[in-house]
C-alpha cells in the first residue's frame, strides 16, 4: 500500500494567512494599548496651555518630592516663565508679520492656525 502525501499548502494562499493574522494582531495590541491610556500619554496638552502647565507642575511636586514652600516658589518661577514665554512668541509673531506683505500674512497666520492643537 501507498500512502497518500500530505496537502500541500499554496503558497499565496498561505502569504495571505500570515498577512491577515499579523495585521489583525497589530489592531489587537493597538486596542490594548489605547484601553490601556497609551494614547493619552502620546497625546499630552501642550506645556504652555492651562491642562498642560498643571500636568508639568504636578509632575515636578511628584517626581521632586517638593515641600509646600517650594511647590509655591516653583509655581511662581512657573507662571512667570510662561508669561515670558507667550510674550516672546507674541513678539516674534508681531515682528514677522511685519516684514510680510498682506497675502503673506494670510498664509503665515494659516499655517499658525494649523500648528494649535485641537
Amino acid at each position: 500500500m501507498l500512502k497518500a502525501a500530505p496537502p500541500s499548502w499554496n503558497p499565496k494562499l498561505a502569504c495571505a494567512v500570515t498577512l491577515a493574522l499579523v495585521f489583525l494582531s497589530g489592531a489587537a495590541a493597538g486596542a490594548v494599548a489605547m484601553n490601556l491610556g497609551v494614547h493619552n500619554l502620546l497625546h499630552q496638552p501642550a506645556f504652555d496651555t492651562a491642562a498642560g502647565k498643571t500636568i508639568y507642575f504636578e509632575r515636578l511636586q511628584k517626581e521632586l518630592d517638593l515641600t509646600p514652600a517650594q511647590s509655591e516658589q516653583i509655581q511662581s518661577i512657573l507662571n512667570d516663565f510662561w508669561v515670558y514665554y507667550r510674550t516672546v512668541l507674541s513678539d516674534s509673531k508681531a515682528r514677522v508679520e511685519q516684514l510680510l506683505n498682506e497675502e503673506q500674512r494670510k498664509k503665515f497666520e494659516r499655517m499658525l492656525q494649523e500648528r494649535q492643537p485641537h
